[in-house]
Formats: C-alpha cells, sequence, structure tokens
C-alpha cells in the first residue's frame, strides 16, 4: 500500500492553480492533469470513475453489507489559490521536529517560526511538510485528496472492512468560489458527504462565511502635470481614498472568530484608471447584506464627489453560509464527532473563516459539513502541514464510513 506522504508529495508536484479571470470550467486546463490521474488511479483499484466535461471527478464503491445504510460521500478540491504560485512546488520534511525555525531553503534568509506561527508548537515531534519559500504547498486541498485515495486503497485492500455505498468526489475552481457551481449532486448520489477541507487537526466546521467578491473600476483624467490644477483625477489617489472609507477595523488582520472583514486583493492603476478588486466575509447575512450596501455606498459617494461614472461597481455572491441547510441533519456532525474521538482527537467545532465547496453542495441539498485536512497557512509561502495530521485525517474517513455502516 502506497504510503500517504508519497502520494500527497506526487500530488502536490502537480500545478493546479485556478484562475479566476477565466470563464470556462475548469478554470485552468492544468487542473485537468490532477483529475485525470485521479480517476484512472481510481479505476486502477477498481473502483468505478469518471471524469466529466466539468472537470468533475466521481467514483462509487458499492456496499458489501446487507441491510440499507446512507450513501456517503467524501470531497476535495484539486485546485490551488491564485495568491501564490503552485507551479515546481519543492516541499521540504523536517522529521523529528524539535520546535525550533524552520528554514525555507528556496528564500535565502526566510524561515517559518514558531514565534510568529504559535501552532507550529504543537507538532514537536512530529515530521513537518513545508513549502521551500518559493511557492505555496498545496495542502489546501491535496492533503484532503491523498486522504480521501487513501482511506480508499484501504477499502480497496482490506474487503473484511464493513461499509455501505461511498461516493468519491474530486472538483475544480473551489478556490475561485465556482467549484461545484455545475457539479451534478443527484448524479454523485450521495445522501450526506464531508468535504476534507478543513485546517488544524480535530476542526469540524459547519458554519462558512457568506461570501461576495467586489470589483471596482475608477476612471481618472490624465493631463500633463505641471498644468493639472483643477483638470486632473488621478485614479490612483482616488483608489486609495476609496479603499479609507471602509472600516480599518474589518479587515483581516484585525478580525477573528464569527468576524467579517473587507480584504483588498489586488490593485492595478494608472493615472488615467485603476482597478482593484475586494472579496466581502461575514458569518451573519444581515451583516454580509450591509457590508456590500456599505462598499456600493462608497461608490456612490465617489462618484458625487468626482463626478457620476468615475467609479463603477460590479459585485457577485459567491457562496453562503451553510449552518441552515446541515443543522437539521446535526446527526452527521455527530457521526464526525465520533468518528474523531475514535481515533483519539478531541473535536474543535468552529465557524470556517473561508467557504467550501459543502457550503454551496449543501444548499443544492447535500447536506456537508468540513474536516480537517491537516495543512496551516493556507494560500501562501509559509504553509506547511504536519504528516500526522494528514495520516489521521484518513483515519478519520475510515471511522466515518464504519459508523454509518453500523
Amino acid at each position: 500500500m502506497e504510503k500517504i506522504l508519497d502520494r500527497f508529495l506526487r500530488y502536490v508536484a502537480i500545478d493546479t492553480q485556478s484562475d479566476e479571470n477565466s470563464e470556462s470550467q475548469p478554470s485552468a486546463a492544468k487542473e485537468l492533469d490532477l483529475l485525470k490521474l485521479l480517476c484512472k488511479e481510481l479505476n486502477d483499484m477498481g473502483v468505478e470513475a469518471t471524469l466529466d466535461e466539468y472537470g468533475y471527478v466521481m467514483g462509487s464503491i458499492p456496499s458489501n453489507i446487507d441491510k440499507k445504510v446512507p450513501a456517503i460521500g467524501f470531497i476535495a478540491h484539486v485546485d490551488t489559490s491564485p495568491d501564490a504560485s503552485g507551479k515546481d512546488v519543492k516541499p521540504q520534511i523536517i522529521k523529528d521536529y524539535d520546535g525550533g525555525d524552520i528554514e525555507l531553503k528556496g528564500v535565502p534568509g526566510l524561515f517559518l517560526k514558531p514565534s510568529e506561527f504559535h501552532e507550529l508548537l504543537a507538532h514537536k515531534g512530529e515530521t513537518i511538510i513545508t513549502t521551500d519559500g518559493t511557492t505555496l504547498l498545496g495542502a489546501d486541498d491535496k492533503a484532503g485528496v491523498a486522504e480521501i485515495m487513501d482511506a480508499v486503497q484501504y477499502i480497496v485492500e482490506h474487503p473484511e472492512f464493513k461499509h455501505g455505498d461511498i461516493k468519491i468526489g474530486f472538483t475544480p475552481d473551489e478556490e475561485i468560489g465556482r467549484g461545484v457551481v455545475k457539479f451534478d449532486v443527484k448524479r454523485f448520489g450521495a445522501d450526506y458527504a464531508y468535504t476534507m477541507d478543513g485546517g488544524e487537526i480535530g476542526e469540524l466546521e459547519f458554519e462558512n462565511f457568506n461570501a461576495a467578491s467586489a470589483k471596482i473600476h475608477i476612471q481618472g483624467r490624465n493631463v500633463h502635470p505641471g498644468y493639472a490644477k483643477d483638470k486632473m483625477k488621478n485614479a490612483i489617489l482616488i483608489g486609495m481614498e476609496f479603499n479609507d472609507l471602509l472600516p480599518i477595523g474589518q479587515r483581516p488582520e484585525l478580525t477573528e472568530g464569527y468576524d467579517g472583514f473587507f480584504h483588498i486583493i489586488s490593485f492595478k492603476g494608472s493615472v488615467e484608471e485603476a482597478d482593484f478588486g475586494y472579496i466581502i466575509r461575514d458569518h451573519d447575512r444581515k451583516k454580509f447584506e450591509e457590508k456590500k450596501e456599505l462598499i456600493a455606498q462608497c461608490v456612490n459617494f465617489i462618484n458625487v464627489k468626482y463626478g457620476e461614472g468615475t467609479a463603477t461597481l460590479e459585485v457577485k455572491d459567491q457562496y453562503y453560509n451553510m449552518r441552515e441547510q446541515v443543522e437539521p441533519y446535526y446527526f452527521i456532525v455527530e457521526k464526525a464527532v465520533k468518528a474523531m474521538e475514535m481515533a483519539g482527537i478531541k473535536p474543535k467545532i468552529q465557524p470556517i473563516r473561508g467557504g467550501t465547496d459543502g457550503a454551496n453542495l449543501s444548499f443544492k441539498g447535500l447536506p456537508c459539513p468540513n474536516v480537517f485536512a491537516g495543512g496551516m497557512n493556507f494560500h501562501g509561502k509559509m504553509e506547511f502541514a504536519p504528516l500526522e495530521n494528514i495520516e489521521k485525517a484518513s483515519e478519520v474517513v475510515l471511522n466515518i464510513i464504519k459508523l454509518f455502516a453500523e
């Protein structure tokens, strides 16, 4: 049986960064490189699996017990964030981590420090997988992919393991909010499902942000700076002024728990024109709508001050808080709690400060909480994953299957 570490390293070596500026699905053709591989690996293990035109891999393992039990799905996304490169990932394997600073050897002088990332200290003595400082790692969510595939391999190689119908799903484009837009829940065939897309060991989530993206265009007016008085409208400065209208205390670096935020993620421009983008997040639907209204009011303020048409706004909702869809089926959360306890893990039920495919799937009629995948510091060069977290997550998958088969 292939070791889960080797499987994970094979997957992160494949560049699958999604493209938020693409209208196709998958948004980037390179995502199909891993999706095709996963479909083939499932088929090679004797699991019936298909890859459709939208980039969804769906696999099915039939029940080997006599009684009728719910069909359970496990889902992970293959794409990595557009926020950092996922090309030529060079993982570092730190065995028996001693609690000190970890040098990221691809960038001179760059270290992953427990003084800055305190969660490292909880993993002294374990095997830590890091980046080399030049890319992200891709544990979000290739750790989840590896965990599901590892569990599938165990089931295939251990026919004595009792289970109901098991459904496997791998998706593209989760990182850009389009992961399951065209996912056919009925064809997938699960009664309930879990995304393996959380962070630290023990995390279990059935609440997530309501999410939207906002794109703002500023139309300035450039004239010779020597003769600019009362004529020039500097799009860069107007954009900076716009950003200052938003509440400082509602930025990601100043929020936690159930706090929402406005997050500026891009700014590109000149005196003549500028474009910048935000993501808007809040767990509370009313506050979420208020945030969208506030950003519209800021656009209106700019247009009143500098002239109609100076600022234009495009807002798109991406996903909503799945709590209202999952709570009526809370027993699926309780199953995951028990599955973690069986693995010697203390469950931590908390809100997701992000989103998962499970949110949109829950609104499509497939209740889908989120289980830890084991990585931390996603979307950047400081991303890392303890191997023991990944191994335990795969064990939790098997325990959930076992519990539903009882």
